[in-house]
């Protein structure tokens, strides 16, 4: 078996038609009826990933693989039997275990750690006739915002390549928006599906936390932990959830332009008090044409001290839980290496930031104590505000832009500016975090670029374990708001 890095070359050569932009769903359909092969359509998207190999969006491809699993599909396919994604390759975050390919959890030590099983949403997948296309790029251990890996390369916005795609599934959401694959598994623990996909202009889906599997990928924390996708549309979205969790897709609303009767909240006073000028405009405009499409906008407020709840909440069990969640997984699926080996061999950067809040006795390390204050006091609060809209005013859904900014430069990464002040990086999650504090179900639509080409994202929050009805939401409003640009 040869593993190859899509920059490399390959013998085929042949003219193949530009497929690069289909829907997972059309493509499936388009393969199911015989439209084009699935060996052609994995060709030609092997061919999209040699061409853009530049974007970093991938640590492994297996072109032969890939290749050979268009084969059997088509085999299969001629066979009769029918798969809801036969043929169809679909990028992998490189934190999800894959039988037979590499695995690096984004570290340079795993470069060649070959697990023996596949993830459950993996195995998902696959037993739904899809290909995994290949192990995308991230932040070293999932750990990070922007999309910095030392060991395999910045990923690189498809829109702007001086600019950042987000993080940790940074190749995910650029290998979607860059055509390379029509969607891709990631994983999301404070925003690191919907930062990425509101900076990439795709759409990214965080499920409820703890209904998809998340058996077989690399984690930060058991409580905030979120597999997810990331797809060019709500309807490929809705396909994937349907794949991965088993259940029976409803049939969807009527998809009404007008979106009467719907009651969505968004609240100023903690979601656009730090944002640049260009998001907010467009947040605001989104939500004129939410209104004139028929929807009902309250404004809410969540409290004054809503944002440093959740934030402090957040962060802390964020760290408090990584180094026990990382040691266990290690343990249980036999992967050679310590989390102390990790910590060793991390970005100067990274290695310090876990000596200041992951390690027992780091200075910024979350006490015991605090932990459990987290867990039973700060939590129990930020859901019952949040209740307040979704069940004291009836609110469908939370509106917010999914981040305070676009895609900021890859040389100014470390501190990002946003509506004129110097922060950190961290507050790219600024506006993901209070889903993920309380395990909400959040997707982020593409709603146009900013003067400079650079996407914006709305950012659309639910109740717990309303999927069905957030997707179906989702795809309402995508439809109203028509369709949105893609890199060139």
């Amino acid at each position: 078996m040869r593993n190859t890095n899509p920059a490399a070359g390959h013998p085929l050569q042949a003219k193949i038609p530009d497929f690069s932009m289909f829907g997972l769903a059309d493509a499936a359909e388009a393969i199911r009826a015989g439209e084009f092969t699935a060996e052609a359509y994995a060709t030609a998207l092997l061919q999209q990933a040699r061409r853009l190999a530049d974007l970093n969006s991938f640590i492994t491809v297996n072109e032969d693989a890939v290749l050979e699993a268009a084969r059997d599909a088509d085999k299969t396919r001629s066979a009769g039997t029918e798969a809801p994604l036969l043929g169809v390759p679909l990028g992998v975050k490189d934190s999800y275990l894959t039988a037979g390919l590499p695995t690096s959890l984004g570290l340079g030590t795993l470069a060649r750690f070959t697990p023996r099983e596949d993830a459950d949403a993996v195995r998902a997948i696959k037993d739904a006739g899809a290909i995994v296309f290949g192990k995308n790029n991230l932040v070293e251990m999932s750990y990070g915002l922007t999309g910095h890996n030392e060991r395999y390369g910045q990923a690189k916005n498809p829109h702007a390549r001086d600019h950042v795609t987000g993080g940790s599934s940074s190749g995910s959401a650029a290998s979607v928006a860059a055509g390379i694959v029509p969607a891709s598994l990631g994983g999301d623990t404070v925003g690191s599906i919907r930062v990425p996909a509101s900076f990439c202009g795709v759409v990214g889906f965080k499920p409820t936390t703890g209904r998809w599997p998340r058996r077989g990928v690399a984690p930060i924390s058991h409580t905030l932990d979120t597999t997810g996708a990331f797809t060019r549309s709500v309807k490929d979205c809705i396909l994937v959830d349907q794949v991965v969790t088993g259940e029976r897709a409803e049939e969807p609303s009527d998809l009404r332009y007008n979106l009467k009767g719907i009651r969505l909240a968004f609240a100023p006073r903690q979601f656009l008090d730090l944002v640049d000028s260009e998001v907010e405009a467009r947040f605001r405009e989104v939500i004129r044409r939410l209104q004139d499409a028929g929807a009902e906008i309250i404004e809410i407020d969540l409290g004054g001290d809503f944002n440093a709840l959740v934030q402090t909440a957040t962060w802390g069990i964020f760290a408090h839980e990584t180094m026990g969640a990382i040691s266990e997984f290690l343990r249980l699926h036999d992967i050679p290496v310590t989390f102390e080996a990790i910590y060793e061999s991390l970005k100067p950067q990274l290695r310090q930031a876990w000596g200041h809040v992951v390690l027992p006795g780091g200075a910024g390390a979350t006490s015991a104590e605090d932990y459990q204050r987290a867990l039973n006091v700060s939590r129990p609060e930020i859901q019952n505000r949040l209740n307040k809209a979704f069940v004291a005013q009836g609110a469908l859904a939370i509106l917010q832009p999914t981040t305070p900014c676009t895609a900021p430069l890859i040389e100014e990464q470390a501190t990002v500016h946003i509506a004129g002040q110097e922060v950190s990086y961290l507050a790219l999650a600024n506006h993901t975090v209070s889903a993920s504090s309380v395990g909400l179900p959040g997707i982020s639509l593409p709603i146009g670029v900013s003067r400079a080409g650079l996407p914006i994202g709305l950012e659309i929050d639910g109740p717990l374990e309303s999927d069905p009805g957030l997707l179906d939401l989702a795809r309402q409003i995508e439809r109203a708001l028509g369709a949105q640009a893609t890199p060139n």
